[in-house]
This record gives structure tokens, sequence and C-alpha cells, in this order.
């Protein structure tokens, strides 16, 4: 059976994948440019992460979704297993958001221009003035119910294991005073660990937690709320990736 499903990867799926991947980046930017970045930002990623998973043959499943509001803004912090993490985020969390990501990645051809012209936002950490700069495009994205995701490891894990979280999602949620949503990723390191070059089938688990409302201003919000976080996300995984292993390259 596993033979079959690479020789299916390879013939057939992957082959669709480049084409729906090159399609999607294409009419996110001409629908950007036309107009209303908020809808051409996020419909075509979402069936387009929709229609992956379905060709790959992967299961997903989604809990929690009624504990949010569909008119609240939220900030949501996933752990990051792998690549089909965002296929999972993208496709199933059923909210329209930006997402937060290295600058780095505004240079992959197609994506990168279309996630530029979609409004996501590319953390540039050069200088205080470019990270300042960087917060205030994510304030003025975050209207109307309109989210953000950001992975607060910054980086994917080599082990299923959680890193570390940054600072930056829950200093951001404490100045504009936002709720902090921690949301669970299981199944993602099994399809396509970091240093794996095949994809396996396997089933992904989205759980999204309760919303963490801000308790007050400043650096103790920002410790408290990091803290909680990343015990709820730690929760809902299975017991051999409970544990933090910090990854060799959060730091970059």
């Amino acid at each position: 059976m596993k033979i079959l499903y690479n020789i299916y990867q390879i013939c057939f799926a992957l082959p669709v994948l480049l084409v729906l991947t090159i399609l999607t980046a294409l009419v996110t930017i001409i629908g950007s440019l036309i107009g209303g970045a908020h809808i051409w930002g996020y419909y075509p990623g979402k069936i387009w992460s929709q229609l992956i998973c379905n060709l790959l043959l992967i299961p997903v499943e989604v809990h929690g979704r009624k504990k949010l509001n569909k008119r609240t803004s939220y900030v949501f912090v996933p752990n990051h297993q792998g690549a089909f993490d965002i296929f999972l985020i993208y496709g199933f969390l059923g909210r329209n958001f930006k997402w937060m990501m290295k600058k780095s990645l505004r240079k992959l051809p197609f994506v990168g221009k279309a996630c530029e012209s979609a409004g996501h936002i590319f953390v540039d950490r050069s200088s205080p003035k470019k990270v300042l700069a960087t917060m205030r495009q994510a304030e003025s994205s975050l209207k109307d119910g309109v989210s953000l995701v950001v992975f607060p490891e910054g980086a994917r894990s080599f082990t299923g294991h959680m890193g570390y979280f940054k600072r930056g999602a829950f200093q951001l949620a404490d100045e504009l005073q936002l709720e902090v949503v921690p949301v669970t990723i299981d199944g993602s390191f099994e399809i396509l660990p970091r240093t794996g070059k095949w994809i396996h089938r396997h089933r992904m688990i989205l759980t999204i937690h309760n919303p963490i409302p801000p308790k007050g201003r400043g650096a103790e919000n920002i410790k408290a709320s990091m803290t909680e976080a990343y015990a709820a996300v730690e929760s809902a995984l299975p017991e051999k990736y409970k544990g933090m292993v910090k990854n060799e390259d959060q730091d970059r």
C-alpha cells in the first residue's frame, strides 16, 4: 500500500499540486490587484489547501470552532509540526486571517508574491523601526473579524515536540488588547517531518482551545498569556510529543 501511495504521489498528486499552487497564486495576485485583498487573500488559499488534503487522501478533524466569535479578531498561536500545518490552518481553521511569516518567504516563486498581494505580513527584525512597521501593518489588518496567525516557535519542529514560544505574537496581542487563541496541530509531523522526503498518509487534527483574554497590559500580561497558551497547545498533543525540545534554528 505504501508503494502504491508513493507512485500515486509522483505520477498524479504532486504534479496536480504544483499546477494548483501556481493557479492559486495567480488568482490571488490578480484578484488582489482588482480589489478586495481580504477576500482574494483568503478564499483561494482555503480552497487550495482543502484540495491538496483531498488529493493526498489525508483525513482532517477539527475541534473547537464553536469557541470563536465570528466578528471578533484574534491572534491564533499554533504549534509548528511540519509543512502541512499550512494546509491544515488555511483550509480548516474557518476564519479569515493574515499570516505573520518570515520575510525570507517573500522570495518563494509565485507564492511569495501572492502572499504580499494578499496582505500577509512579513516580519523584518533588522531594526526597531522595521519591527514597529510590522506591528502597524498587523494592526491595520485586524478589522471586521480578520485575525492573525503566528507560529510562535518561529520554526518547524525536528522531533514533533514543541520548542519555546517567542514573545512577538503575544506582544502584539497585548498592544492591541486582543484575545490569544491557542491551536494544537497533531499529525502533520507524521505526514511530512522536517527532514522527510516522502509524504505519508496520516490523519491531521486541529484543536482550537478557549480564547485567552488580556489580563491587563504589559510584561506580566504577555508572560501570563504565553504560559497559558503553551500549556493549552501542549495539552492536546499525544504523550510522545509532550515536553519542550528546543529547535536548533529557533533563534535565527
